[in-house]
């Protein structure tokens, strides 16, 4: 979070906000959060989680989007963590934060279940995930913003890549890879079909899993109009980044997902030639984003940033695919 945003906050709006949602002090509890401050909270009618903002990153309009998709997905079927409404029966609330901008307040149910584990992991749980997608991506082709002012920006937008401030200045051939796949990705064609509002980072860290394989998804707070197969790319990126064989990974994972995307959305198997591109995109994305967010990007003293990063300017400087994978090969799952 930026520091400075961060400094603005204090105990007065949180227990504004709190007042907004009709919380009782007894019944919050503060959760981890990274871009903005989130918290749990109980009410007789269940459990919710509150997460506040700033105007700084997100505008009250984009804000407001991003809810109004949240339910519209709802109302359709998808398994999303739905907005709720303040007690002044608003989906986002300001609150002044005295230095000319605002605090925005949005509260959601919260989702059933817990993070998956890995031995949860099974072809159910794999196809439920690609039917969940699936199931966004068809709603999707219809959807309309309730005010024409609250359209999300498209995944091309400057407020969207980030790789070109927060990369090092030194690292001269990483950037020049990366204007390069953006380049390729934008002019792909924008048809219905396969573009339109997509959450952008539907990776397992942003969804929670119950007893019986379902799963409920939440933090749309990067969702933006791109091309359906860039959703697809990222799941198959964060599953199979750890994963010693990440080829092998990809041919247990991709039939089972893709066979439940298939039984809610028909995406032409074309797009699928796009896969590499589109996760070379996010790798190179994460380089230069903990680049940013650490001391020492090439040492980061995070775990998981530090296993990400070993050998990594040198797979994205030698055009070492993330997956080297037949990905026309999946095509008889579309």
């Amino acid at each position: 979070m930026d520091p400075q945003i961060a400094a603005r906050f204090n105990d007065k709006l949180l227990q504004a906000a709190m007042q907004r949602y009709d919380i009782a002090p007894e019944n919050i509890a503060a959760l981890d959060g990274f871009e903005s401050f989130i918290y749990q909270f109980e009410r007789p009618n269940g459990r919710f989680i509150l997460r506040i903002g700033h105007s700084h990153r997100r505008s009250p309009d984009l804000i407001h989007g991003e809810v109004d998709w949240i339910n519209y997905l709802a109302v359709g079927g998808a398994s999303v963590a739905r907005a709720i409404h303040s007690s002044n029966g608003e989906l986002v609330e300001a609150l002044d934060d005295s230095h000319g901008e605002q605090f925005l307040c949005t509260a959601f149910v919260e989702a059933p279940g817990s993070h998956i584990r890995r031995d949860q992991v099974n072809d159910t749980f794999i196809h439920n995930y690609g039917r969940l997608l699936g199931r966004m991506h068809a709603l999707a082709k219809d959807y309309q913003p309730a005010n024409p002012a609250w359209r999300r920006y498209d995944w091309d937008a400057s407020v969207n890549n980030t790789a070109e401030n927060q990369m090092p200045a030194r690292e001269t051939v990483a950037l020049a890879k990366y204007r390069q796949v953006f380049e390729h990705l934008r002019r792909l064609p924008r048809d219905p079909d396969g573009f339109g509002l997509i959450h952008q980072d539907a990776h397992p860290g942003n969804f929670f899993v119950d007893s019986e394989n379902n799963l409920t998804l939440f933090d749309f707070d990067d969702c933006a109009y791109g091309h359906f197969i860039y959703d697809i790319a990222m799941v198959l990126f964060y599953t199979a980044n750890e994963e010693p064989d990440p080829a092998a990974h990809a041919a247990r994972f991709m039939p089972a997902f893709l066979s439940g995307y298939r039984e809610e959305n028909r995406l032409d198997p074309k797009w699928l030639a796009e896969l590499p591109y589109f996760m070379k995109l996010r790798e190179i994305d994460l380089f230069a984003a903990i680049h940013f967010s650490e001391e020492d990007g090439d040492n980061p003293e995070h775990p998981w940033c530090a296993r990400y990063m070993k050998d990594r300017r040198k797979r994205i400087e030698n055009d070492l695919p993330f997956i080297e994978f037949d990905w026309d090969s999946l095509a008889k799952y579309l």
